[in-house]
Parts: C-alpha cells; structure tokens; sequence
C-alpha cells in the first residue's frame, strides 16, 4: 500500500543500519538482498538477507517531515512497548526484537530489526481458504486476542501514561483528536464535524461501565496475523495499542458493521457471549471512531486514489445511522 508516510532508505543506508545492528561480517554485498514488504500502510519495512543467508525484516518509521495523525505519534516506541509487554506477561507469538534504533544517527527516524517469519499472511491468504478453515484461524486469533487483553494497566490511555480513570474521558478525547485532525485538513466527511460530537456525546454514558484498563492491540486484522500448518505462528504490528476497552479491539468491529466481516468465529475463539444492549452501543461507537480514522488518514497518507475514501465515507453513513442518525 502506498503512503507518503513510508520512509525509504538507500541501500547504503540500510547496510550501515545491518552493520550496527548484525555487524560488519554479515552485511550483504552485491544486489537482490532487500525487497520492500508493500502490504503494510504506515511504516517501510524490509525483507533482508544477510551475507550468511540469514533473513530479517527491518520496520523503519515515518519521516520527521511528515505529518501523521495525532494517534500516530511515537507509533514505532509503542510497538516495542507493546511487544516486551506481550513477550514478557503472554504467551502469544510475536516477533523478537534483535535492534532497536532510535538514536536517529543512521537515517531521520526510529528503526528495529526482527527475525523474518516464514508463514503466510493470513489476510493475504483469507479468501482463498474453505470457510471452515479461515473460520478456525479467526477462532485462534480470538483466543490470542483475549490473552492480549488480560494485560492490565493503572489507567486508560497510551502505554507511556499518564493514565486516566475514566475510559470516557479518555476515547471521547481520542475521537476528539481525530476530529480535530480533520479539520485541520478541511476533510470533508459528508457530515458536520459538530454534528459527530452531538452523536458521540449523546451515547457517550455506556462508556463508564468499563472499569478496569486492559491492553487493546486495536489493530489486529487477519493482515497483522501470521500463519502456517493451520496455526497462528506470529503476531506482527503492534504500533497501535493503549490500555482500554477490550470491545473495541478490530475483531469484534464485524459484530455492528458487516462491511468488516463476520465476527462469529473470532467472538467464538475469544468466548465471549452474545453483546449486552449497552456492548452494542459501545461497539457502534468503536465502529465510527475506526471509519472516521479510515476517512480522515487517506489525506494524511496522501492516498492518490479514492477507493479507501469512497468505502469509508459509505461506512461513516452507516456508523452514524447505528447510532440513530440515518443520513436524509
């Protein structure tokens, strides 16, 4: 996926960046040893062989030039947070870290290298299985998800704290700053942005029933899911996560808005029950949060065509007619 917020680098850089981090003696040599891995949409990352014919990927982040989201900010730190977090309290497969740079010494941003992991992807791969099969994976990635989310954390809100006790407090200011990312930008939503904060703050008191932060990876499509022989063998991507509300995390997104896929078979593998009336409204609520982000970034990522925009936007319509404003 193209983004103007992927930050390549010249095989010269990325050398120096496999010599500080493997050493002298296993810096590739020649041609064909970098491929860019293009299916993510935020970071650059690289699949690298090194001279010994060891193979890594290096995940590099946005240029220092480029504006991203506000939710975006520091996205590299929280993915190394979040993956010590998980290694050290879960047993859930993720990638280990080899190196991590954040000096800024060797290009303008953050960068780490991890272990390439031999699998499929299973967001690649998803339409081309039997139903029963896709469905067993998304049972697997349920029961992952849940272990994720039995984290606990002090507060609401991002790794780094400060934490808040109210999680209302704190995902009522995380749509404001999205709304406020897309004013900024004039981005039109074919709503009133004023309008959006009347539906939040309408529904906005089902929020304080979640009393106890839990860490939510948020991002966690079948795209960030690694598989192979029928299992789930790697986690990757985990620059999104905050402590919150475990209903918010991107597989239950299906259960209010079908366009998502059905969540059957992940709610099945995570066990939880069918939604309480109050679940559901919060869930509505997670859902126009996800598609106005879908709408607001195409801008920021400075998107050449309009197909994401387009899809989000018809989303946008059916959040708000969720939450008892049908477009007229």
């Amino acid at each position: 996926m193209e983004s103007i917020t992927k930050n390549r680098q010249s095989p010269t850089t990325l050398q120096a960046m496999i010599e500080r981090a493997y050493g002298a003696d296993r810096v590739p040599t020649g041609e064909g040893w970098a491929d860019e891995l293009g299916h993510g949409w935020f970071n650059v990352a690289y699949r690298i062989r090194l001279r010994d014919g060891a193979e890594v990927v290096l995940k590099v982040a946005p240029p220092p030039g480029v504006e991203v989201m506000t939710y975006e900010r520091g996205a590299m730190s929280i993915e190394l947070t979040t993956l010590d977090l998980i290694r050290t309290q879960t047993s859930v497969p993720v990638p280990a870290v080899d190196f991590a740079d954040r000096s800024h010494e060797l290009c303008d941003a953050d960068y780490f290298f991890m272990p390439y992991v031999d699998a499929d992807n299973l967001g690649i791969i998803a339409d081309q299985l039997p139903t029963a099969e896709r469905d067993a994976y998304m049972a697997q990635l349920g029961a992952a998800n849940r272990e994720l989310n039995s984290i606990r954390g002090s507060g609401f809100g991002p790794l780094a704290g400060p934490g808040d006790p109210s999680w209302r407090r704190v995902f009522t200011g995380m749509v404001e700053d999205v709304l406020v990312n897309g004013e900024r930008r004039s981005v039109e939503l074919g709503w009133d942005y004023d309008v959006v904060r009347a539906v939040l703050a309408e529904h906005a008191a089902c929020l304080d029933e979640v009393t106890e932060p839990r860490l939510v990876e948020w991002d966690l499509w079948d795209g960030n899911v690694m598989v192979r022989d029928g299992r789930i063998v790697c986690i990757i991507d985990h620059e999104r996560a905050f402590y919150g509300d475990p209903l918010i995390e991107a597989g239950f997104a299906g259960s209010q808005l079908a366009a998502f896929g059905d969540a059957r078979a992940f709610m099945r593998g995570y066990g939880h029950p069918e939604l309480t009336p109050t679940q559901v409204v919060r869930r509505r609520l997670y859902g126009l949060h996800l598609v106005l982000i879908m709408v607001i970034e195409t801008v920021y990522r400075g998107h050449t065509d309009t197909r994401q925009y387009d899809w989000a936007r018809s989303r946008l319509d059916e959040a708000m007619a969720l939450l008892g404003h049908p477009r007229r």
